[in-house]
């Protein structure tokens, strides 16, 4: 068990189940991964030589997070930034802009050509309808958090650690990046308490349009 699987299984495993989580929601998350892996197999194509023309590195950035009652998987990405990007977050920490554990900028000099039109489409989270299909993420659900993140979770955000990760969140829809750490911890409690396939659905099709308006991406 490791560091983090230790320190708040006691804490998630006391958790309510939901039903729906374990069976509907899981059928939802594999027609609709599948169907979207396919559909966007052309568009996958033109992104991965777009990245690898732009910048050096592979086109996929592999990240360790922390998913369902605090177990880590591998998380995927396409690459929006420089292959030194993990080494650099110490030298911009001063000019982080959100509160609590995480670490954003509105304008990341570690951020690519490229990566910034993936940033602005969302297009750069395409690769996450294969942890989708894995199993270690859902389409709706508290997006998964880093490590070290949450290590520094107060008992009341561990609760987001109770269900599956997600592509896509509350959050996600009602501001993204632009929403406190507070607010955005509140918006998961809320998810998670009223979770069901009439929510699932509905978050879906907002996250389209806000998707489109490129609103609160980076």
């Amino acid at each position: 068990m490791n560091h983090v699987d230790s320190s708040l299984g006691l804490q998630v495993s006391a958790l309510k189940h939901f039903p729906y989580e374990s069976t509907l929601k899981r059928v939802l998350d594999v027609v609709l991964a599948s169907v979207g892996l396919l559909a966007a197999l052309p568009i996958w194509l033109a992104i991965v030589v777009a990245i690898r023309l732009d910048s050096p590195g592979g086109a996929l950035f592999v990240q360790d997070r922390v998913g369902v009652h605090g177990r880590r998987f591998r998380f995927y990405k396409f690459r929006s930034m420089y292959a030194d990007a993990e080494h650099r977050v110490g030298e911009l920490q001063s000019s982080n802009e959100v509160s609590g554990p995480v670490f954003k900028m509105r304008v990341d000099p570690r951020v690519t050509r490229v990566g910034n039109v993936l940033r602005r489409t969302s297009l750069d989270e395409l690769p996450q309808l294969l942890n989708v299909l894995k199993g270690e993420m859902s389409l709706v659900g508290p997006r998964p958090p880093l490590p070290k993140e949450v290590e520094l979770y107060r008992p009341s955000d561990t609760m987001r650690l109770s269900v599956k990760p997600g592509l896509t969140c509350l959050w996600q829809i009602g501001g993204r990046s632009t929403i406190g750490f507070d607010e955005w911890m509140e918006l998961d409690r809320e998810y998670i308490r009223r979770m069901s396939l009439r929510v699932d659905l509905t978050i879906l099709l907002r996250t389209v349009w806000a998707v489109l308006s490129c609103r609160g991406a980076y």
